[in-house]
């Protein structure tokens, strides 16, 4: 039997991490017990050789661990992955109540296979603002909400496939309208021990409460909503956290926002990851002007975002000379018109890593005639002029409610990343 501890691991992530700042907060925590430490961004930062640090900016996290040489001098080694995943995001005005029902208002977040979230059990996760500036990260517990199907009696149409109207068909039930019940505010303001009218704003999603669990015929699958991209979240913390100190200074990033553009503060568009990288190189190379194009110019980054395994039923819609398969290692992903940042160089780099470490590598074009998904890679590549590889663990299921990846793909992928962090 194949050790699957870590493919354990991961599933506990996943339930840890129902919302993106939930996945910062057990990102954070990992890394204090690791031996990093929190920097706030309004700080004036002290850094020295071998200081592991993080910095959090609302649903996105930086961690690194300077290397013995300076950033202008040695480069940088990069791993980057995004903390949300497609959901749904309640709306300001939340109460909705009809044909005698008190329902959520919510709008659709990302590109999600809604349908898979019909008659699922749910919750609600994120963080609250509460009055003075405070904020409080909140899951209510149990499963509170459900979308529930249409009955085929009384609609025979969806025979014929389902369409489902976001506005009208996609609205969670709360509760019946009986008129006495508590709301969603007062079920949060409960849940942080604040009253009703302190609770000032909110940034929640809904979230499947049925754990991650293990399936397949031997139990070396992964079962899980939100792997894509939690699953490279995980794989990038526990490279780091394995990772030997270099020369090179060792930089994970978790951006917020990739499933809708990355077009935030806290999105792989926004500053971040520049705004820390500035830092590093202004504290570490003071006194030389040049001495951030000089590191960007010897650093590489890793964009790990999770890839399409060949679908058992539906291999047509895959190119026939590229189909990953599940628990056979990463997988480097190419596009000729750059929705991946992927190119000879970096790609060539990312393999030799792989071998290094004895992980085998997969290959992933689309086909011709389908459009192409993209990533932060792309984003990243552009904004800081950053050699880029764009890889992923293969998985089925991208974007439903309940996806299916490989435990055996984890400590593979785990191995890539802690080779990349050490070259």
């Amino acid at each position: 039997m194949p050790d699957l501890s870590l493919g354990d691991d991961l599933r506990a992530f996943v339930d840890t991490s129902p919302s993106p700042s939930h996945a910062v907060a057990e990102l954070a925590r990992r890394l204090r017990a690791a031996g990093f430490t929190e920097l706030a961004e309004a700080d004036r930062w002290e850094l020295a050789p071998g200081g592991q640090h993080f910095v959090v900016r609302h649903g996105s996290l930086i961690a690194f661990r300077v290397g013995s040489a300076s950033p202008a001098e040695a480069g940088l080694r990069l791993v980057g992955a995004h903390t949300d995943s497609p959901t749904f995001k309640v709306r300001p005005r939340d109460d909705v109540r009809q044909a005698g029902y008190r329902l959520v208002g919510v709008e659709p977040y990302g590109g999600g296979l809604w349908h898979t979230w019909l008659d699922r059990e749910l919750t609600v996760a994120g963080r609250v603002a509460l009055r003075g500036g405070g904020t409080a990260l909140v899951r209510l517990p149990g499963a509170a909400l459900r979308l529930p199907s249409l009955a085929i009696h009384l609609d025979r149409s969806v025979r014929e496939g389902l369409k489902l109207d976001p506005q009208r068909e996609l609205v969670p039930v709360w509760s019946q309208d009986l008129g006495t019940e508590p709301g969603l505010r007062e079920a949060l303001a409960t849940e942080v021990g604040a009253a009703v009218q302190d609770v000032v704003g909110h940034d929640l999603v809904l979230a499947d409460t049925q754990p991650a669990g293990r399936t397949g015929a031997d139990g070396s699958w992964i079962a899980a909503p939100r792997l894509d991209n939690l699953a490279s979240c995980h794989a990038g913390v526990t490279a780091l956290i394995a990772a030997a100190a270099t020369s090179r200074t060792q930089l994970l990033v978790a951006n917020d926002h990739e499933e809708v553009g990355s077009g935030s503060m806290s999105g792989a568009r926004g500053s971040f990851l520049e705004d820390v990288v500035r830092r590093l190189v202004a504290v570490l190379d003071a006194g030389d002007p040049q001495a951030l194009p000089r590191a960007l110019a010897q650093s590489r980054l890793v964009s790990a975002d999770m890839a399409h395994a060949v679908h058992p039923t539906r291999s047509d819609r895959h190119e026939p000379g590229h189909q990953p398969q599940l628990g056979s290692g990463p997988v480097l992903k190419v596009n000729a018109n750059q929705a991946y940042a992927t190119d000879a160089v970096t790609s060539g780099w990312f393999a030799e890593r792989c071998a290094e470490a004895s992980v085998p590598v997969q290959w992933f074009v689309t086909r011709a005639d389908l459009p192409c998904g993209s990533t932060i890679g792309p984003l990243t590549a552009t904004r800081l002029g950053i050699a880029t590889v764009d890889v992923g663990a293969p998985m089925l299921a991208m974007h439903s409610a309940r996806e299916l990846a490989s435990a055996l793909d984890v400590p593979l992928m785990v191995g890539a990343l802690t080779a990349c962090f050490a070259d």
